[in-house]
């Protein structure tokens, strides 16, 4: 077999980038949804699932485009479908993460789950539910979330019964729309969390914890 062998005792020295977290970047690139103003992001890793998430994102009238050193120039100033469709959700499961946004800011959302219509237990409740508690009717229907608050969010209380990064992320993007104050109980403490949290706070929201 192949064998790598290591001889150490020297000084080690250099410089290495680092390249940014793709479970920061990509519901970072989904919080862009909440505004008509630009926004810019650095360091965004170059991988498939961030072209699938700007693929996505531009579907539904965001321009995005790419900029030196890992910039990503984001415009959802005219947002025209709010929809996620299954051929694109079905190759990242990250893609749901558009539902909060994109319920907080046009009011209703179509949203394909992962796993479209042939799936057990979708794993996607607790970001169904925290929704619910802020005012949203959801509907299952043909594979799709179909999630409206026609007389936009309203801040509530979320808990969460077991901790989920997703459920986190999305609740916290819906809710820095949402008319009053939103408590998340139970949620989780990833480094990406607190990520997408202070690029919320640099966006205008208001998020402590």
């Amino acid at each position: 077999m192949d064998k790598i062998r290591i001889r150490g005792g020297q000084p080690l020295k250099g410089v290495i980038p680092i390249s940014g977290a793709k479970n920061a970047a990509l519901p970072a690139l989904c919080a862009a949804l909440l505004t008509a103003e630009k926004v810019t992001l650095t360091n965004v890793p170059q991988l498939q699932d961030v072209s699938t998430m700007l693929k996505l994102i531009r579907h539904m009238g965001v321009q995005a485009e790419p900029g030196a050193k890992g910039e990503v120039h984001l415009h959802a100033a005219a947002l025209h479908t709010p929809e996620a469709p299954y051929e694109l959700v079905k190759t990242m499961r990250a893609s749901v993460l558009a539902l909060g946004p994109l319920l907080a800011r046009m009011g209703h959302a179509k949203v394909s789950l992962p796993g479209g219509c042939a799936i057990g237990t979708r794993p996607v409740d607790l970001l169904i539910m925290a929704m619910e508690k802020l005012g949203a009717e959801i509907e299952i229907e043909a594979g799709y979330v179909i999630a409206r608050a026609k007389k936009g969010l309203r801040g509530g209380e979320i808990v969460f019964p077991k901790v989920t990064v997703g459920g986190t992320h999305t609740a916290l993007m819906a809710a820095v729309l949402a008319n009053g104050t939103t408590v998340i109980d139970n949620a989780a403490r990833e480094p990406e969390i607190t990520d997408v949290a202070d690029c919320l706070n640099k966006m205008g929201a208001k998020i402590s914890g």
